[in-house]
């Protein structure tokens, strides 16, 4: 058998490291500032203890921070990493064979058994001095006392060593065997606003405040304290650019029969300009940025649309004929979901030869939004363009700009869905719209928040947006949209509405069976009454308050169904990541939320409240505060009832207190 000077194989295995995302082709995601946990299984042959690791970077830095891991059992190891800024990390897991850790392991088993261990104490000084001789500083301080123990030949006094601090010593400055290593893996930080969002969408041109006028960007302006005061901090825009004129669809999506119909927005581009203009009734470039300054002041970001198509008079369809399909008689192929049409709408060709150009020209687009001051995008049809496009794009923008956020429009297939998401897709609309059912909410949940889809799939759920009018909104009143949004921003993270004519309540589809609003803003200009006594902002108002007062709402991953015996009411829990349960800070408190599912009549139920998940014990009382209405009730151990009358409060939103109160 031949013989090599290089150390035997590392014996430790590593394998389900988490997060990773189709074994590291794709990112994870997080935000800047926050915990992230990195678990992994690593064991090896025989007895050994191990010294598991994670090592961390800055895609920009090339030191790697490194991390020991805590065992949690069954050979799963964990450790929390943080993320300080936003932009791309690498982590990789390291485990060696920990003979320092063995060895004072067996000390302890030995000395118990009141052996003979003055042979043993050699072996860990032979084990120790190697350390000591490189440690300086606290290092050296720290290992020193115990070291001259040894040297003396006298047992350490156990009571008062702790094993991991003085392996972790040890190992910091000398180790004995080989380690192996994991793949490594990404992590994509983005800013906290890509975790926690509270959108509200509007059409510039509804806004003016005289009937019949077309609304423009000082209009908009003047609305942010609106917006502002329904807790919003993502005020999103569809297209503001030229309308088409060729084919202009008409109210309620008929031909246009008159000079004065309006058109569709998604329709963009005329002879004064395409996606880099803005539509001439809505003001001017200092306008909007005079706009986006102001929403800035507010908290607020100004998001807008990138709707990747043209109508037919669009400039790119004479300057850039090749950038489109066309049929055998020369004409180019209007958009069409059959047997829907969309005549005022060319679809770009993203198979023609010249792909690298219009690819350019689509980042130049995004990019000049971004010199505007618009750091936030929600992508309209980003599953009918090609994935590759999506995967350089996003991660190109990023990587000068990464405070710019995308939101994909993709109510499409469950893994489309999931495949935009792993290619960047900051968040992502989801299915919550159609989900009213306590089984199937708290199903789709699961899947969100506790399966690897959680790993890259940030859900943003919208009740309604200008295409959806879901068959329970229109069969229902005011009390049904605040069951929805109880649902929405309670559930979610992130949340957002089609508004005003959500917080108005409004029910009428276009036809039976249609998902669409009758006399929608999609083809024409509306006016609103905001100060209506049937809209709902007050109690949105209250709903975004307690969003953003409570830290355990601006998370997904903690969220947690309690059981409650009424298939009409459900009840859920979410707490601050890495909280032990009851805090004395306000913010920090576990939230429990109950809902009625029944918009119309009262339910009642005991809820078998999850103690351990809150943090709580079965002898000691909890105070459970409302949120919504401001009410205090005292409970005490796991089974407590409730009654929800949907003509006072659709759900509680409980703020889970100790008894003695805590500071505001």
């Amino acid at each position: 058998m031949e013989t090599s000077n290089r150390s035997a194989p590392p014996r430790p295995v590593i394998a389900d490291v988490h997060p990773r995302v189709e074994d590291g082709r794709y990112d994870a995601k997080a935000t800047a500032g926050e915990l992230v946990e990195v678990s992994a299984d690593a064991f090896a042959d025989g007895h050994d203890l191990l010294a598991v690791e994670v090592a961390y970077r800055h895609e920009s830095k090339r030191r790697w921070t490194r991390v020991r891991m805590a065992s949690v059992g069954n050979d799963r190891w964990r450790a929390m990493i943080e993320l300080a800024g936003p932009g791309r990390y690498h982590f990789q897991v390291h485990a060696r064979v920990d003979h320092f850790a063995t060895w004072l392991h067996e000390l302890r088993a030995r000395v118990a058994a009141r052996q003979d261990v003055s042979l043993e104490l050699r072996v860990g000084l032979e084990l120790a001095k190697p350390a000591l001789a490189k440690a300086k500083g606290a290092d050296r301080a720290g290992l020193a006392e115990f070291v001259g123990r040894l040297e003396a030949g006298r047992t350490p006094d156990l009571a008062d060593v702790d094993d991991h601090e003085i392996t972790a010593l040890v190992g910091r400055h000398h180790t004995t065997s080989p380690e192996a290593s994991s793949a490594v893996y990404g992590i994509r930080a983005e800013r906290e606003r890509a975790r926690f969002s509270t959108w509200y969408e509007l059409f510039p041109r509804s806004t003016s405040a005289r009937r019949g006028t077309h609304g423009t960007f000082r209009d908009v302006l003047d609305r942010l304290d609106y917006v502002a005061d329904l807790g919003a901090d993502v005020l999103y825009l569809p297209p503001i650019h030229p309308i088409g004129t060729t084919a202009r669809k008409g109210p309620n999506g008929a031909p246009s029969r008159s000079k004065k119909d309006v058109g569709s927005p998604w329709a963009i581009g005329s002879p004064e300009g395409g996606h880099t203009a803005i539509h001439p009734e809505l003001g001017s470039y200092e306008d909007f940025d005079k706009l986006v300054a102001a929403a800035r002041d507010r908290g607020i970001d100004v998001a807008l649309d990138l709707a990747f198509q043209c109508s037919p008079d669009h400039p790119w369809v004479t300057e850039h004929p090749e950038w489109f399909k066309h049929r055998p008689d020369g004409s180019i192929r209007y958009a069409e979901n059959p047997p829907k049409k969309y005549e005022d709408v060319y679809p770009l060709d993203f198979e023609t030869e010249h792909w690298h150009a219009l690819w350019s020209a689509l980042l130049d687009v995004t990019l000049f939004w971004v010199g505007h001051g618009v750091t936030v995008f929600r992508v309209d049809n980003p599953h009918t363009k090609p994935f590759a496009f999506w995967e350089w794009l996003i991660p190109t923008v990023q990587q000068e700009h990464p405070e710019v956020l995308f939101l994909a429009e993709a109510f499409t297939r469950p893994k489309i869905m999931k495949q935009l998401a792993k290619l960047g897709f900051t968040q992502s609309y989801t299915y919550f719209a159609w989900r009213t059912e306590k089984w199937e909410l708290e199903q789709y949940l699961t899947e969100l928040t506790k399966t690897d889809v959680a790993d890259y799939f940030r859900p943003n759920f919208w009740p309604n947006t200008p295409d959806i009018l879901t068959a329970q909104l229109q069969h229902g009143d005011r009390r049904t949209f605040m069951v929805r949004a109880l649902l929405a921003g309670t559930l979610a993270a992130s949340w957002g509405m089609y508004g005003p004519v959500f917080e108005l309540c409004e029910t009428r589809p276009r036809h039976e069976g249609s998902e669409e609003y009758l006399d929608g803003e999609k083809y024409e200009i509306r006016r609103y009454d905001l100060a209506s006594p049937a809209s709902i902002a007050p109690f949105i108002s209250r709903l975004n308050a307690a969003r953003r007062a409570q830290t355990a709402l601006q998370h997904d991953r903690t969220l947690e169904f309690h059981g409650i015996d009424n298939d009409q009411l459900i009840a859920y829990s979410k707490t601050v990541p890495g909280s032990s349960g009851l805090s004395a800070d306000a913010a920090e408190c576990p939230v429990l939320v109950i809902v009625n599912l029944d918009a119309r009549y009262r339910q009642s139920a005991w809820i078998d409240v999850r103690l351990d998940v809150l943090g709580l014990d079965v002898t000691t009382p909890y105070v459970v505060h409302d949120l919504l209405t401001d009410q205090r009730y005292e409970w005490r151990g796991s089974r407590n009832f409730v009654i929800l009358e949907p003509d006072v409060t659709p759900g509680h939103i409980f703020r889970v207190e100790p008894p003695g109160g805590v500071l505001e």
